[in-house]
C-alpha cells in the first residue's frame, strides 16, 4: 500500500508548513485565543485565499476534490501548530452537510461563501444525554404551512457564538432516538428566538450552548428531504471524526518532537535526561503509538474515499477513533511526566498541546465509545 502524497498534496502541506513558520508561531496563538472570537478573521482570509476552504468540496461544486485524504494531510498540519480557526465546523461538518443534503440553489448560494472565507456555520446536534447517539433528538420542528417552528437546546455547538448560520438538528416526526425523522435546518443567529452562550474549551477552542424557543423558519430552509438527514448526518460527522483523529496525530507528533528536544538540554546528576535508558524507551514507546496511529488513520481515510459499504466505512472510522484514543493518552502523559512540572505552565505549549489533545479525544465520541461501536457494527 502507497501511503506517499501526491504532487498536489504535497503542495498543500508544504502551504500550510510556510503559513505556520511565518505567521502562527506559539505566542501569536496565544493573543488569537485570548481575542473575543478566538480565531483570527485576517487568517481565515487568507485560508480562503490559499484555497484552503475548497479543499473538502467537490470538483462540481467548485471545490478542490473532497479527498478525505487531501484533508487529513492538512488536518495533521493543523494540529501541529494547535491552529484554532473553526475549519472542521464551517468546512467540514457544515459544508458537508450542504453539500450531501443541499438543493441546486441551497449549494450555490452557500457553498461559494464558505469557500471565499465570507461565511462562518455551526451544526448544533449534540443535546444533553445524547451521549455521542446522533440519532438521539430532543429538539422538535413542527411544521405549520410553509413554516418550521424549533423547539429545544444543544450543546457542545463548535463555533456556534461565531457563526452567522447554524445547521440545527431536528426531529420532524417519530421516538427520540428512531432513525427516521431527522432534519437539518439552517437557522440565522439573529433569527427571534435563538439564545446563544459562548464559552471556551479546555483548549482556548470556542463553543457554545444554544436555545431555540419557538424559532420559526421558512420550510425551504431544511437541507433534504423531511426526516431523511440522519444518513448524511453520520456520514460527515464520520469524516470530521477523522479529521479530528489526524489533527490529533499532528500534535502528537509535535509533543514527541518537543519531548524528545527537552530530553537532550534538561540535566540532571550532571548529564542530560535523555542519555537514561528508561527514558529513551518511554520516547520510542511514544514513537511508536504516534506511527500506528498515523497509519490506522489514513487506513480510515482511504476506506472513506472508496466505494466500500457504510457499515465498512463507519468500522474504519471507529477503529482509527480508538486507536488514536489510546495513543493520546499515552503520549500524552509521558510527554508532561517527562517535562515534569514546566510541562503543565501556561508558558510552555507542551501544556497546550496536552489540552488539544485531550479535547480532540473527547470530540465525536472518545475511545471507549469507538470501541463500543466498533464491535456493535
Amino acid at each position: 500500500m502507497d501511503f506517499s502524497h501526491t504532487e498536489e498534496q504535497q503542495m498543500l502541506q508544504e502551504s500550510v508548513q510556510k503559513f505556520v513558520q511565518k505567521s502562527y508561531d506559539f505566542d501569536t496563538r496565544n493573543q488569537i485565543i485570548a481575542s473575543e472570537k478566538g480565531y483570527s478573521e485576517e487568517n481565515w482570509q487568507l485560508f480562503a485565499e490559499l484555497g484552503w476552504l475548497t479543499v473538502p468540496f467537490d470538483e462540481e461544486d467548485g471545490g478542490f476534490g473532497g479527498s478525505v485524504v487531501d484533508l487529513i494531510v492538512m488536518m495533521e498540519e493543523f494540529g501541529k501548530a494547535m491552529l484554532v480557526e473553526p475549519f472542521t465546523p464551517t468546512t467540514v461538518i457544515g459544508g458537508g452537510l450542504i453539500s450531501a443534503l443541499g438543493s441546486a440553489e441551497q449549494k450555490a448560494e452557500l457553498l461559494p461563501k464558505i469557500m471565499e472565507g465570507t461565511l462562518q456555520l455551526a451544526c448544533a446536534y449534540a443535546e444533553a444525554g445524547s451521549r455521542y447517539n446522533l440519532a438521539s433528538t430532543k429538539t422538535s420542528a413542527e411544521l405549520k404551512g410553509d413554516s418550521v417552528t424549533l423547539n429545544g437546546s444543544k450543546i457542545a455547538v463548535l463555533n456556534g457564538s461565531n457563526a452567522q448560520k447554524i445547521l440545527v438538528v431536528a426531529r420532524e416526526s417519530g421516538a427520540e432516538t428512531a432513525r427516521e425523522g431527522v432534519s437539518v435546518f439552517i437557522v440565522d443567529t439573529e433569527a427571534a428566538g435563538v439564545s446563544i452562550r459562548a464559552y471556551t474549551n479546555v483548549d482556548g477552542k470556542k463553543a457554545a450552548e444554544i436555545s431555540l424557543q419557538d424559532v420559526t423558519v421558512a420550510a425551504s430552509a431544511r437541507l433534504g428531504a423531511a426526516g431523511a438527514a440522519l444518513t448524511a448526518l453520520e456520514a460527515v460527522i464520520d469524516r470530521a471524526t477523522v479529521c479530528a483523529s489526524a489533527e490529533a496525530v499532528g500534535a502528537m507528533e509535535s509533543l514527541l518532537q518537543k519531548t524528545v528536544e527537552y530530553s537532550k538540554i534538561r540535566k540532571q546528576f550532571g548529564t542530560a535526561i535523555g542519555t537514561f535508558q528508561a527514558l529513551q524507551h518511554r520516547m520510542a514507546d511514544m514513537f511508536i503509538e504516534c506511527q500506528l496511529a498515523r497509519s490506522i488513520v489514513i487506513r480510515a481515510a482511504m476506506k472513506l474515499d472508496s466505494a466500500e459499504e457504510a457499515v465498512e466505512k463507519a468500522k474504519a472510522v471507529s477503529a482509527a477513533k480508538s486507536r488514536v484514543g489510546k495513543a493520546i493518552r499515552k503520549v500524552g502523559q509521558e510527554a508532561i511526566q517527562i517535562h515534569g512540572g514546566i510541562g503543565m505552565t501556561e508558558e510552555l505549549d507542551v501544556g497546550h498541546l496536552f489540552k488539544r489533545i485531550t479535547a480532540l479525544d473527547l470530540m465525536f465520541g472518545n475511545g471507549d465509545y469507538h470501541t463500543e461501536r466498533f464491535a456493535a457494527l
